[in-house]
């Protein structure tokens, strides 16, 4: 689909949808415990859904009432026949977790997904997977991936350059036949982490942790047993009405956040601040001082955050330097070079750094850009272009769904000059 973007200015209230990180998490606990668990206010997305399916083909189902989940698992045994393909779609996520939570099972199975999705990295989590006795395969360290237990336990080196290996392996670790110890020698987005030994946590399964967080061990013979949860909403998605509210509104209050939450994202809300943006304590927007401004943020525990905290420094007239997030190369798309490209496009002085980017704003013009399937840079570059002139056609706008199902939506009804077309 295409979105064509007018200038406009925004105002209203957004209610943040649900956490996708959380969802997910909450969907592969779920599948794993004995009993029925209670997902409440999950986030409806093609993401979350793609997983939920590939949860429901092992053997878990699904029961909804007043949009809670009602999740039935498998304690552990699926219900699935040897060789199984799970369809990820475009969740990195997903495939990163399910990888390690087939191999906790005794039968192989294959994960693949669309194209985007077969991009993404695998080669360092299998490698750390057949250290602990799983056997598996892949096209060239990338999905299509065969996978199977099971899982037998012991020691093994975990790449971190995503966040996701270690997580996915946490989650596995409780089901393996012996103990688990896991060492890295770097890891980046350390909030995602804490978000999964939050999880773990929650479900009451036991774990140690060094100081530095580079090494943890879980003892063998543990459960997931049947729980209850209420989904947060989503740091990662308000950042996008935050930033619009910050270069395009007069007035915008973003509602469910709970700043007490583990979420990295939610330290964005900190660097809009020091752009210039004025923010209450429960998140809500006020308003912007008089001169919005630059500055060098570093995004290794906030990856995510790159292509909209790009966005808006391209509306604002001061050099604006992100670093420190290499593995924003590596997620649905090289999330550095493709917004230095869709900005140049729009007039942005965009410069492309190996972990980052400076971004020398002003005024911007309206242009045919891309959204590369990758749903973050379609939203951000929709935020820039509420301040171009002229018109900005994104082409691919529908990846916004993985996780904002709603944007466009949303964004009309607060004034934005949104109109999509097929």
């Amino acid at each position: 689909m295409k979105l064509h973007i007018r200038p406009s200015r925004i105002r209203g209230v957004f209610a943040v949808p649900g956490s996708k990180s959380h969802t997910i998490r909450g969907l592969m606990a779920a599948l794993a415990a004995e009993g029925t668990s209670k997902l409440t206010a999950p986030l409806y997305s093609a993401d979350t859904l793609a997983v939920r399916k590939a949860a429901e083909t092992l053997g878990m189902t699904v029961r909804e009432e007043n949009r809670d989940w009602y999740c039935t698992g498998t304690g552990g045994k699926y219900h699935a026949p040897q060789g199984t393909l799970l369809d990820l779609a475009n969740s990195g996520t997903g495939l990163r977790f399910f990888t390690s939570m087939a191999a906790a099972g005794n039968l192989q199975l294959t994960l693949d997904g669309d194209e985007s999705l077969r991009t993404r990295i695998m080669a360092g989590l299998l490698s750390s997977l057949e250290s602990l006795g799983a056997t598996c395969s892949s096209h060239d360290g990338r999905c299509p991936v065969t996978v199977c237990g099971p899982l037998k336990g012991g020691s093994a080196k975990v790449d971190g350059s995503t966040s996701q290996f270690i997580s996915s392996l946490l989650f596995a670790a409780p089901l393996a036949e012996k103990d688990c110890r896991f060492d890295l020698d770097f890891l980046n987005e350390r909030p995602y982490v804490k978000l999964t030994l939050k999880w773990l946590d929650h479900l009451g399964i036991r774990y140690t942790v060094s100081e530095d967080e580079l090494h943890y061990t879980v003892p063998c013979g543990q459960k997931y047993q049947s729980f209850e949860a209420v989904i947060p909403a989503d740091f990662s998605t308000a950042l996008f009405p935050l930033a619009a509210a910050m270069v395009a509104g007069d007035g915008v209050e973003i509602r469910n956040l709970d700043f007490t939450d583990v979420q990295g994202d939610k330290a964005c809300f900190e660097f809009f601040r020091a752009m210039g943006a004025q923010i209450s304590e429960d998140g809500s927007f006020a308003g912007v001082s008089a001169t919005l401004h630059g500055g060098e943020f570093d995004l290794n525990a906030t990856p995510d955050a790159l292509p909209v905290m790009a966005a808006a420094a391209a509306c604002i007239p001061a050099e604006t330097r992100l670093v420190n997030a290499p593995q924003a190369r590596i997620k649905e798309t090289d999330r550095i070079r493709c917004m230095t490209q869709e900005l140049r496009k729009m007039g942005a002085d965009a410069e492309e750094l190996p972990d980052g980017m400076v971004i020398r704003g002003g005024k911007l013009h309206g242009a045919e850009v891309e959204g590369h399937g990758d749903h973050r840079i379609v939203m951000a570059l929709a935020v820039a272009a509420l301040t171009a002139e002229g018109e900005t056609v994104i082409h691919g706008s529908e990846a916004a769904s993985v996780t904002y199902p709603d944007f466009v939506r949303d964004f009309q009804q607060a004034g934005a000059d949104f109109t999509e077309e097929k």
